[in-house]
């Protein structure tokens, strides 16, 4: 038994890392412009095709993997320009809906430049399983996590330690402030974009030797990284990386001892929790409150 619950274990921390790094992206979008980008998905999508397809093309996995990252960057700054930009002042609800649209439009635009089929990439350090006092973790799941805590003390030390970081830091408190002390607001918030594309799709590169990818992969991961921000609370990054990890346990755990046919079902059950008993999630009261 417990080897099982050790494999549950990593198998979930591998799946919420994941989670995490789609709701990292929420987030960082949501402090620099108070919008949800439902399109983050499709990052995480772009950084797996992409690489895909290079590496089929004959590209080394790193010049691969750097060109896929370059490729969702290019994407997420033309998110901003053509799409968020012209709508600054828009309802929350209109902006939503834009980001869904985009959504929609990037995954159609992938099933015509991709195919319909799943890939896979080969693991980055072979495939045998390491086995662990019974359970069989495969090495790809410690690049996984690997990256995603790379990623975050990063973030962390970006937004606390550069000037450019304080520059995010105070247009997610008070635009008009930032912008009135000689903040270019809109270069912050092209940056927030490029930056979750750059985050999201160095999760499908991470993630895709486990769990292959396709064109419309990233619905189902965009509904789950904003289940993640939502438990772990809007607008705080460590509440993304909290509620990642507690939302791939749940589900690892539910589709464990439960049924792996109710695994996809956890992330709207979390949402729905969240919302009728603690709207602000873990982290979320001081981080979300505008000055």
């Amino acid at each position: 038994m417990g080897a099982e619950l050790l494999q549950f274990l990593v198998s979930g921390l591998t799946v919420g890392a994941v989670y995490a790094l789609v709701a990292l992206g929420f987030t960082l979008i949501y402090n620099a412009s108070d919008v949800v980008n439902f399109a983050q998905g499709e990052f995480v999508m772009l950084g797996g095709m992409v690489t895909v397809f290079a590496v089929a093309a004959g590209l080394a996995l790193p010049l691969a993997a750097a060109l896929a990252i370059l490729v969702a960057v290019a994407v997420g700054l033309l998110l901003h320009r053509l799409a968020i930009e012209p709508a600054r002042g828009a309802s929350a609800v209109t902006l939503i809906i834009i980001t869904i649209g985009a959504s929609i439009f990037l995954r159609g635009v992938a099933q015509i430049v991709f195919d319909k089929q799943f890939h896979q990439l080969p693991a980055f350090s072979g495939s045998d399983p390491i086995l662990l006092a019974g359970a069989a973790i495969l090495p790809q799941s410690f690049w996984v996590l690997g990256g995603a805590v790379l990623v975050f003390l990063g973030l962390f030390v970006f937004l606390e330690k550069t000037l450019l970081g304080k520059a995010v830091l105070a247009t997610a408190a008070n635009r008009l402030a930032a912008r009135l002390v000689g903040v270019d607001t809109s270069f912050v918030l092209a940056l927030s974009f490029g930056l979750s594309a750059a985050i999201g799709a160095l999760a499908g590169i991470l993630i895709t030797p486990i769990t292959l990818t396709s064109f419309d992969v990233g619905t189902m991961l965009a509904l789950k990284g904003f289940a993640a921000a939502m438990l772990g609370g809007m607008g705080s990054p460590l509440g993304a990386v909290v509620g990642g990890l507690l939302l791939g346990l749940l589900e690892s755990f539910a589709a464990g001892t439960i049924s792996s046919a109710y695994k996809d079902a956890v992330a709207f059950v979390v949402i729905l929790a969240v919302l009728f008993t603690m709207p602000q999630g873990l982290f979320g009261r001081r981080s979300v409150e505008r000055v």
